[in-house]
């Protein structure tokens, strides 16, 4: 009895010894830091190789839960023209916003026949009078991340398209040629300006691309 007595609490020393080693770092192993043991957040969906006319990369994501934008372009009483969004599961980012994607956040890019018009971090704008040259042209918004990323779903980036058409003014003289005189009809003067929407790209929440 006495022998058994013995051993049993160097048994319980040994267990010990094991057990407050399994907690202890090592030199070779050092017990990670708080930085080194914070999870990352997981990347927003995909960039793909394929990119938009200035070189930005789309970024693609699931079509459920995908931003979604819409674009009603129309003639104002000063000559002008005025751009109304209509946004889905989208957010503007505050102007500042760190250079990183972030789910539905980001900004509306838009374009005047290709060519980039304005930075957008509201769902209004305003084309201001003798911008658009007499004819027909195609305004576009299109969504971005705030890391300069294309929004894209099926590998198509998130846009929409109106297609408008800026009348010339039509000559005084016309007014003064008789009723009737085929010289009263100017060859140069279009119907009253107008919108013709459509959509290009991915998730216009409304069909056209014409918001509601």
């Amino acid at each position: 009895m006495s022998w058994s007595r013995r051993i049993l609490p160097a048994l319980a020393v040994c267990v010990l010894l094991v057990t407050g080693s399994a907690g202890c770092g090592s030199d070779d192993e050092p017990a990670p830091t708080g930085q080194e043991g914070a999870i990352s957040p997981s990347p927003v969906g995909k960039v793909l190789d394929d990119t938009d006319d200035d070189g930005r990369h789309y970024r693609e994501v699931a079509r459920k839960g995908a931003p979604k934008v819409a674009l009603e372009v129309e003639p104002d009483a000063e000559g002008g023209w005025d751009v109304r969004l209509k946004l889905r599961d989208f957010r503007f980012s505050p102007s500042g916003a760190g250079a990183r994607a972030v789910t539905g956040r980001g900004i509306a890019r838009l374009f005047a026949d290709g060519q980039p018009l304005a930075d957008l971090r509201d769902t209004s704008y305003r084309i201001p009078e003798g911008y658009l040259a007499h004819g027909t042209h195609q305004v576009t918004a299109r969504l971005y991340a705030d890391d300069g990323t294309v929004w894209a779903v099926d590998g198509k980036p998130v846009e929409s398209t109106a297609d408008i058409t800026a009348s010339e003014p039509e000559p005084e003289s016309a007014s003064e040629s008789p009723v009737g005189d085929p010289g009263s009809s100017s060859p140069s003067a279009l119907s009253a300006p107008g919108t013709l929407p459509r959509t290009e790209g991915q998730g216009s929440p409304d069909r056209g691309g014409k918001a509601s």
